[in-house]
C-alpha cells in the first residue's frame, strides 16, 4: 500500500470522528453547559488554576500527554505488523482513548478540578481513593525517575537538541511575561517565539554539546544531566503555570504543528511504498499479539498517564466546558494522527534507505534491520532511531538538509519528554497534596514540601545503585501498571454516568475491553516474572494487581448496592 493513501485515510477517519462521535459525546453524554463555572474561575489563584485560553491549553495539554509515548509504542508495536498497529491508533484513539480523556477531563471540572484519584471517593468509596491515589502515585514515580534519565540519554544521542533545548526554557518565559503581564497578542508573540526557536536549532545542528568532551564518562554525563533536570523539573512545578508551563507548551504545540507539517510534506513528495509487513503473528522472541499490543501502544491510542493530565492540570486551566472537546478529544486524536505518521516512517519512510555500519539497505531489508527480532527493537535507540531515519528519508525529498532534519526530530523528541517529567512533577504534587489533605496532614500538602516529596522520592529511586538506574528496575511494570490505571479512568468515569442516569454504554465497552486486555497482560507478565525469579517485580507487581482488582470488587458492591437502591 502507498503511505500517502493510507495517511489521507487515517486523518480523514480523525476529522470525521471528532466532528460525529466527538461532538455526539460532548452533546449527549457528557452534556457540556457555557453556564457550568470552571475550576479555573471558581478557585483562581493565579498558580495552578488559571482561565486560559483553549488554544493555550490545547499546546499544554497535548505535549503533556504525548511525550515519548506515541512515537516510542507504535515503533515497537509495528513487530506484529503494520496492519495491527494502525488498527489499534486508529480505533482505540476514537472509542477508547480519546473517551477516556475527555471523559476524565469533564468529571475533574465538575469536582472542582481534583485527580480522577481523588474524585473515586465522592462516585465510590473512601477506600478506593486510597488505593487509586497509591498507584498513581506509584506511576508518577517511576515516569519522573525513568524520563529524566531518558531525557539524559537522548541529550547524549542528539547532542544537536542541547542549545536549542535550553534556550527554549527563557523564550518561554519572555513569552509567558509578554502575554500576561504586558497584554501582548497571542499568536504575533508565539510566531515570533518559534522562529527564534528554530534559529536556533539551526545553532544546534552546527554546534552540538556533548559534555563527554569534557572528559566525563558516559555514565557521568548522565548522572550530571540527571541532577540539572531534577532542578529544573522541581523549580518548573512550583511556577505558576502561566510563567513557564503555558508558554513553553504552546511552543511546543507550534514545534508539533510544525513537525507534523513536515512529516506530512515527506509522506507527500516521498510517497513511499509500505515495505513492512501487514501481519507477524510470531515475531522471534517477542510476547503474544494478543494481549501485548494493546500494552505496547499506549500513549496514541489509550494511556491512563491521559486521565492524570487531564483531571491535574488541564482541567485547573479549562476556560469553558465547551472547550473540554476540543482540549480533551481532540488532543487525543491529533496524538493518534501521530502515531499513525510515527507508523508510516517506520513501515515506508525506513525501506528508501538505511545506512548502518558501512552498509547500506533498502526496502524490507532496511525495514528488517530495525525489526529483525524483539531484542532488536527493544532498546531505546533503535525505537527513537527507526522512526527518526525513516522521517528524515521522507523529509529530505523536499530538500531539507539531513543533519538539520535529524536536530529538528531530535529537538522535538527532547521537547515532548521534558514536559512529560515537569508535568509529572506537576501532578504528583497535586497527588502527595491529595493524599496528606485526605489523612489530615496539611503542612504535606503546601506546595514545597509536595513537590520536595515528588522530587526526592523520584530523585532516591533512581540514584539508590548511584547509577541514576535504579528506576529501571521498575520499568517493565509500566506499561501494564499504566494501562490498568486507564482502565481504572474509565471506571470512575462510567460510575460517574451511572449515578447520573446518563447510559454509560459509551464508556462501560472499552472498560470492560481494557479489564480484559491488561488483565490479561498483567498475570502473563506475574507468571513470567515468577518464573524467571524476578521477585522485586513479582511482589510489586502483584501487589500493584490486587489493588486493582479491590477497587473493581467495590466499585461492583457499589453497582449493586446502587441497583438495588433505584428498584421500585
Amino acid at each position: 500500500m502507498n503511505s500517502l493513501f493510507l495517511t489521507i485515510i487515517i486523518f480523514a477517519g480523525f476529522i470525521v470522528a471528532y466532528n460525529t462521535y466527538g461532538r455526539f459525546l460532548g452533546k449527549r453524554i457528557f452534556k457540556l453547559a457555557t453556564e457550568n463555572v470552571c475550576p479555573s474561575h471558581r478557585l483562581q489563584d493565579d498558580i495552578d488554576f488559571v482561565p486560559t485560553n483553549r488554544h493555550v491549553l490545547f499546546g499544554h495539554h497535548f505535549t503533556s500527554i504525548a511525550g515519548l509515548g506515541p512515537i516510542v509504542g507504535p515503533a515497537v508495536g509495528m513487530i506484529w505488523g503494520w496492519v495491527p498497529a494502525m488498527l489499534w491508533v486508529f480505533f482505540g484513539s476514537i472509542f477508547i482513548g480519546a473517551v477516556h480523556d475527555f471523559g476524565a477531563l469533564i468529571v475533574s471540572l465538575r469536582h472542582d478540578g481534583r485527580s480522577i484519584g481523588d474524585i473515586s471517593a465522592d462516585l465510590i468509596n473512601h477506600r478506593v481513593r486510597t488505593l487509586f491515589l497509591l498507584i498513581i502515585f506509584f506511576l508518577l514515580l517511576i515516569v519522573i525517575a525513568v524520563f529524566a534519565l531518558v531525557i539524559a540519554i537522548l541529550f547524549t544521542m542528539y547532542p544537536q537538541s542541547v542549545i536549542p533545548i535550553w534556550v527554549e526554557i527563557p523564550i518561554a518565559v519572555w513569552l509567558g511575561y509578554r502575554v500576561y503581564h504586558k497584554n501582548g497578542h497571542l499568536l504575533g508573540l508565539s510566531i515570533v517565539a518559534v522562529v527564534i526557536m528554530y534559529a536556533f536549532v539551526v545553532v544546534g545542528a552546527y554546534y552540538p554539546i556533548d559534555l563527554r568532551s569534557l572528559g566525563l564518562s558516559k555514565s557521568g554525563v548522565l548522572v550530571v544531566w540527571m541532577v540539572i533536570l531534577y532542578i529544573y523539573a522541581y523549580i518548573a512545578s512550583i511556577l505558576p503555570v502561566q510563567t513557564l508551563l503555558q508558554p513553553r507548551d504552546f511552543i511546543n504545540s507550534h514545534q508539533l504543528l510544525i513537525a507534523l507539517g513536515i512529516l506530512c510534506l515527506g509522506v507527500l513528495f516521498a510517497r513511499p511504498e509500505i515495505v513492512a509487513p501487514a501481519y507477524v503473528p510470531h515475531p522471534p522472541g517477542a510476547p503474544s499479539m494478543l494481549p501485548f499490543i494493546f500494552v505496547v501502544i499506549a500513549c496514541g491510542a489509550l494511556s491512563g498517564f491521559h486521565s492524570l493530565v487531564s483531571s491535574g492540570t488541564s482541567s485547573k486551566q479549562c476556560y469553558s466546558e465547551n472547550d473540554a472537546r476540543f482540549v480533551g478529544y481532540g488532543s487525543m486524536l491529533m496524538e493518534g494522527a501521530l502515531a499513525a505518521l510515527v507508523i508510516v516512517s517506520c513501515a515506508g519512510g525506513l525501506g528508501m534507505g538505511l545506512k548502518s555500519n558501512g552498509e547500506f539497505y533498502t526496502g524490507a531489508a532496511a525495514f528488517s534491520h530495525y525489526y529483525s527480532s524483539w531484542a532488536a527493537v527493544s532498546g531505546l535507540g533503535a525505537k527513537i532511531n527507526a522512526f527518526v531515519y525513516g522521517a528524515s528519508n521522507m523529509v529530505a525529498e523536499f530538500g531539507i538538509p539531513h543533519n538539520i532534519t535529524i536536530t529538528i526530530m531530535g529537538v522535538f523528541i527532547v521537547s515532548f519528554a521534558g514536559t512529560t517529567l515537569d508535568t509529572a512533577t506537576r501532578l504528583q504534587r497535586y497527588i502527595v497534596g491529595e493524599i496528606a489533605t485526605a489523612y489530615h496532614m496539611p503542612i504535606l500538602a503546601k506546595r514545597h514540601p509536595a513537590t520536595l516529596i515528588a522530587v526526592l522520592t523520584a530523585f532516591g529511586l533512581a540514584f539508590f545503585n548511584g547509577s541514576g538506574k535504579g528506576a529501571l528496575m521498575l520499568w517493565p511494570l509500566f506499561g501494564t501498571v499504566n494501562q490498568l490505571l486507564g482502565t481504572m479512568a474509565l471506571l470512575v468515569i462510567t460510575i460517574y454516568l451511572i449515578r447520573r442516569k446518563i447510559p454509560a454504554f459509551y464508556t462501560a465497552i472499552p472498560l470492560l475491553f481494557m479489564v480484559i486486555m491488561t488483565g490479561w497482560a498483567m498475570s502473563v507478565n506475574l507468571v513470567d516474572y515468577f518464573e524467571k525469579q524476578n521477585i522485586l517485580l513479582f511482589v510489586i507487581g502483584g501487589i500493584v494487581f490486587i489493588l486493582e482488582l479491590w477497587m473493581i470488587v467495590e466499585a461492583g458492591v457499589f453497582l449493586k448496592n446502587h441497583a438495588t437502591r433505584s428498584m421500585p
